[in-house]
């Protein structure tokens, strides 16, 4: 075989590899049911701190916290203090509306402390409220403590992996998700969270890391009915890679709630826009967002739509609906919209 002929051959395997891991990723995600809200509060991937210094964006309340880069993640690690904690720097205080949801990536290493999602309520972080993120997820201080289980492998086999946490509040109500599991319900918490924080027991041998932080008001499905008064739904619960056009897992809860809808709704028929920010060439942005519309389209029809219920459109960066000169503004015009048509 030519040199030319098995790099031919090798780059199709690598192709072909990837791709059927990523529709085995997704197809994990059939029964997901989290939406994120549709207005972004607080977004940080902690690509805009130098490695090796305290996070940009963030204040610190106790012990120590340093960003790295581990793997091909930025990770941000609260490394000394007993419930060592950080807090995002957002001006409005008390900026967590009712419903809100919050995403984090996390990973426990083994002898590492669960990481701690605490909340602000009665104008204290005081008393200590929060949710714990292991393989035993639970909840601390609460009027009624709870806790469940990851309904996968064992505890040993959970550990030293990449980890997505989800919460939604609403009513009262909290839902905590890891991975594609709804992991834990508190029907009534007894509170109304302000505020957040992350942390928790951290060491410079077994630091707690996480990465990938993001805030939103809103969330549910409530927002499809405006498809059909306003003739236009935002959604920014699908997301992709950096620069890419593969959608992540974790978009599949709102993809399989659209799905649904569709299939009760089988005469509208939907335009699929892809939105950028104003970050990097306007050209390379705009065949992106075409390609993200075009995935979006290619899922959906895997899902059971007819393909002539929808058209794909790119629109790069030319329709913002925030600000770009700030990162909340430019995750906020990262968007797919859905037109009926």
């Amino acid at each position: 075989m030519s040199p030319l002929k098995f790099f031919t051959c090798f780059t199709a395997l690598l192709i072909t590899t990837f791709i059927n891991a990523q529709e085995k990723n997704l197809k994990a995600y059939n029964n997901y049911d989290f939406v994120p809200g549709e207005t972004i509060l607080f977004e940080d991937d902690f690509h805009d701190t130098q490695d090796g210094e305290f996070p940009a964006r963030w204040d610190l309340i106790s012990g120590q916290a340093v960003v790295n880069k581990k793997d091909d993640k930025i990770v941000c690690l609260i490394t000394e203090g007993s419930y060592g904690s950080i807090k995002p720097l957002i001006k409005t205080e008390n900026y967590l509306t009712d419903p809100f949801t919050v995403e984090f990536d996390f990973y426990q290493s083994e002898g590492a402390y669960d990481i701690i999602l605490f909340f602000k309520e009665g104008g204290s972080f005081e008393n200590g409220k929060g949710l714990a993120f292991s393989y035993s997820l639970s909840t601390q201080y609460f009027e009624n403590d709870l806790s469940g289980k990851y309904p996968e492998g064992d505890e040993y086999e959970f550990k030293n992996k990449w980890h997505h946490a989800a919460v939604s509040y609403k009513n009262g109500q909290i839902k905590a998700y890891i991975d594609q599991y709804r992991v834990l319900v508190v029907p009534r918490c007894g509170f109304v969270p302000q505020e957040i924080r992350i942390g928790g027991i951290g060491s410079l041998e077994t630091p707690l890391q996480f990465a990938n932080v993001k805030l939103a008001s809103g969330g549910g499905m409530n927002m499809l009915g405006k498809i059909i008064t306003d003739g236009k739904f935002v959604s920014h619960a699908i997301k992709f890679d950096a620069n890419k056009s593969n959608i992540k897992s974790e978009s599949m809860g709102f993809l399989n709630e659209l799905v649904k809808w569709l299939k009760d709704n089988p005469a509208v028929k939907l335009e699929i826009g892809g939105h950028t920010d104003s970050d990097g060439e306007e050209a390379f942005n705009l065949k992106l967002s075409q390609t993200r519309a075009e995935a979006v389209k290619t899922q959906l029809v895997s899902m059971g739509v007819e393909s002539s219920r929808l058209i794909a459109k790119g629109y790069g960066e030319t329709k913002p609906i925030s600000d770009n000169s700030t990162t909340e503004g430019k995750a906020n015009n990262r968007r797919v919209e859905f037109t009926k048509i």
